[in-house]
């Protein structure tokens, strides 16, 4: 189905949800774009690689790219205050159900071009939205995933845990098994600090996700001296809970070298796209010459 088809259709099914003249869908110079209220979301895919092969793009994860009218970049707590959020995670309203949906939505259409790759897709759920559903996780989103032609097996539903979800993980884990048994694959994704906790570890071994991730942001700071062996003893734990493992956010070549020597499979970050952007445009001289 054409996406601007596409579009008109997920307009259609809101207005007709919310009894409403709501139509937050637009496709613009062919990319997709969700209104929320004040906000406009739109979205970027990196590229998540082949560890030992940089080349070789296993997937796409899908973050969020928020905007006004009045201010042209939007910051993550700005977000959060626009959207009126609680301060206890497990009180979720309406509008954080609404506005993850919407997002996933927006990710979902601009990936359709890379849908025809054997690659997935990497979708972030936030945690309030999963302890705001009580039943049938990822229906909803299923019947979007079916529309635009593909499987929930596409589709990789990633999970980002801080302390402070501690005392609801077991709620989380029940709300992810949801996923899980609609076909989704699942991603945990932690902050270094977060990672040497005991009760991630557990999520890790309770969940057995089909891929673990931990952020590098932080790392070149961080005066940890063992910090390649967590990584390693992570990097372990994922294999043995069957996952495999992603670091993100590298942005220089000492971070890219510190996820080879860890033995984690898969990379992203913006080294990699300044490398292929350099590559491309040697390529692009030397057919010049």
């Amino acid at each position: 189905m054409p996406l601007q088809q596409l579009v008109e259709y997920f307009n259609d099914r809101l207005e007709w949800e919310h009894h409403t003249r709501l139509r937050p869908f637009l496709l613009k110079e062919g990319l997709v774009q969700g209104l929320f209220g004040p906000i406009r979301t739109g979205t970027h895919l990196e590229a998540v690689r082949e560890t030992q092969n940089s080349a070789r793009i296993l997937g796409y994860a899908a973050s969020l790219q928020v905007a006004t009218n009045e201010i042209p970049h939007l910051q993550n707590h700005e977000l959060e205050l626009i959207l009126s959020l609680p301060s206890q995670p497990a009180i979720n309203p309406d509008s954080i159900i609404n506005f993850d949906r919407l997002a996933r939505t927006v990710h979902m259409l601009n990936f359709l071009p890379h849908a025809h790759e054997p690659v997935f897709l990497q979708l972030e759920v936030d945690p309030r939205h999963v302890l705001g559903v009580k039943k049938d996780h990822g229906a909803y989103f299923q019947e979007v995933i079916t529309k635009c032609g593909l499987e929930t097996g596409n589709i990789v539903i990633a999970l980002r845990l801080s302390s402070d979800y501690a005392q609801y993980y077991q709620a989380l884990i029940a709300g992810l098994e949801n996923y899980r048994k609609r076909g989704y694959r699942l991603t945990l994704q932690f902050d270094y600090p977060v990672l040497s906790s005991g009760s991630a570890q557990a999520l890790i071994s309770a969940l057995s996700p089909d891929w673990v991730e931990v952020s590098a942001k932080g790392f070149s700071a961080t005066k940890d001296s063992v910090l390649l062996q967590k990584l390693q003893q992570t990097q372990r734990l994922a294999a043995s809970a069957g996952a495999q493992s992603l670091l993100s956010d590298i942005n220089h070549q000492e971070l890219d070298s510190l996820a080879y020597a860890s033995g984690f499979e898969a990379v992203a970050g913006s080294y990699y796209q300044a490398n292929v952007s350099a590559w491309t445009d040697d390529v692009a001289r030397l057919a010049q010459a």
